[in-house]
């Protein structure tokens, strides 16, 4: 992996392919290879003629570990997506999320509009317009065991040992990763916007929702997928590939 400097934060990402950029952000106690290397979306994309630039967020993956929540702030994490397009010499790119990353992408296209051509949101729907996270998921990492959990944080718990996290700092990004959206803000979206949720996603919250308060917004309803099976399917690579083709 390359990593780079974001105002004395030290980033890991990796940089493939040839043709339109893409940025690939992740969903939280996740990390670009668990999101998108290993679910082949890389592979799907640099084959389709597309450069594709995968970061680890911070406190995720090789990226650089905080154990204050204020670090995690996600105005900070799009200013990190927003200086990797800086050092990989990108103007303006597509940027697809997940989950949590969602809310990263969000903040970039608001506040950077001129550098995001098109949104790909993936496993989130309207509770886009709820905080996320906070401290039950963040007693969820610092608990002595999953076992001690109840079905909703255990799944957080167990994913995030999984892809062998820091539970610590993914404590610190649950308090600080805050970030709830009005119906307002999401209206400034002016872009081609994809929203891809699972037709058995628990997670998400109501993808039609979101995308009536999006202008243009399109919804995939990506069949019999749960909240982490819903990356990889081969639906939502299809109409991903094909949104990108039709986005002016």
């Amino acid at each position: 992996m390359q990593q780079f400097s974001s105002d004395g934060v030290r980033i890991a990402f990796i940089d493939e392919g040839e043709g339109d950029p893409i940025l690939l952000i992740h969903g939280f106690a996740s990390n670009h290879g668990v999101n998108w290397v290993f679910p082949q979306w890389v592979k799907t994309l640099t084959g389709a003629g597309r450069r594709v630039i995968a970061m680890d967020s911070r406190g995720h993956g090789q990226s650089e570990k905080f154990y204050r929540p204020q670090d995690y702030a996600i105005a900070l994490m799009a200013e990190d997506a927003r200086r990797l397009l800086d050092h990989c010499g990108i103007a303006r790119a597509d940027v697809m999320a997940y989950s949590m990353g969602t809310r990263v992408a969000v903040v970039l296209a608001l506040t950077h509009p001129e550098r995001v051509r098109a949104l790909v949101i993936g496993g989130m729907g309207d509770k886009l317009l709820s905080a996320g996270l906070g401290a039950e998921i963040a007693a969820a990492m610092e608990a002595p065991s999953a076992d001690w959990l109840e079905d909703g944080p255990k799944m957080f718990r167990v994913f995030a040992e999984a892809t062998r996290s820091d539970l610590k700092a993914l404590a610190a990004c649950a308090r600080g990763g805050r970030l709830k959206f009005s119906a307002q803000e999401l209206n400034g979206l002016d872009l081609p916007v994809l929203i891809a949720v699972g037709t058995k996603d628990e997670v998400a919250g109501d993808p039609a929702r979101l995308a009536g308060m999006i202008p243009g917004a399109r919804v995939l309803a990506i069949p019999e997928r749960d909240h982490n099976r819903s990356v990889g399917d081969t639906v939502f690579k299809k109409a991903v590939l094909a949104f990108l083709d039709a986005r002016p």
